[in-house]
């Protein structure tokens, strides 16, 4: 079964080079050029994947990403932006997109990003109902819920699939590279920061309610999920 993309982008430019590179590779393919078009597009091609462009007219990708994720949409979302600014990756990360792509970029790169975020997609054959706990916190899987002291995190897909990766390997140095496969599905080659961001994000969700830092970092190696030592 084909895998459907909605293109949501009013650069007409990028529109057509996404459609025809994407359909080339065996997409089925749906564009809207703006945010409200976009949204409306949603309920009638129910894509496996969105890619949504930051500046928009009428409603921008921000906010487009932020009604997708609080409808309960679950949708992989990789996110364009001409900026390259810190604070538009966490805004854009932070209301809920899984990804993120700086214009211009190369389809080659685009593309090896589409495959990863349908990859992980793909049902993990957890277990029904199974729960994983490190110290105060409790990760139900199925409910696809975190708790830590009583309190509820609210945490984006990736977010929680970062943290489940830890809370499957407790005390256990993870490093960059091994991070990178197992959550993006390849290799960034040390050319972005999306990593860093999403730990940092992590931590202060993890930590808002007075919680101790539990994910350490081990300078030049990767992280840890531990207790302060």
């Amino acid at each position: 079964m084909r895998n459907g993309i909605l293109v949501i982008d009013d650069d007409e430019k990028i529109t057509s080079m996404l459609r025809r590179g994407l359909a080339f590779e065996g997409y089925d393919v749906y564009t809207a050029n703006n945010g409200v078009e976009g949204l409306k597009m949603m309920l009638s091609a129910d894509p496996d994947l969105v890619i949504l462009d930051v500046m928009m007219p009428q409603l921008d990708g921000f906010e487009v990403c932020r009604r997708l994720r609080e409808g309960g949409s679950t949708v992989p979302i990789l996110m364009l932006t001409a900026k390259d600014e810190i604070e538009n990756r966490v805004k854009g990360l932070d209301t809920g997109a899984d990804d993120y792509l700086v214009k211009p970029f190369a389809l080659e790169e685009l593309l090896a990003r589409v495959r990863a975020l349908l990859r992980r997609k793909e049902p993990s054959g957890d277990a029904s109902g199974q729960r994983l706990i490190f110290e105060d916190m409790i990760m139900d899987l199925d409910a696809r819920e975190v708790v830590r002291a009583g309190n509820r995190l609210e945490l984006t897909a990736k977010e929680f699939d970062l943290l489940h990766l830890f809370m499957q390997n407790p005390k256990r140095l993870l490093t960059r590279d091994l991070i990178m496969d197992k959550i993006w599905g390849y290799d960034y080659s040390g050319e972005s920061n999306v990593l860093e961001v999403y730990i940092a994000m992590l931590r202060q969700k993890t930590e808002e309610h007075g919680g101790k830092r539990i994910i350490q970092t081990i300078r030049g190696a990767g992280y840890i999920l531990r207790g302060e030592t």
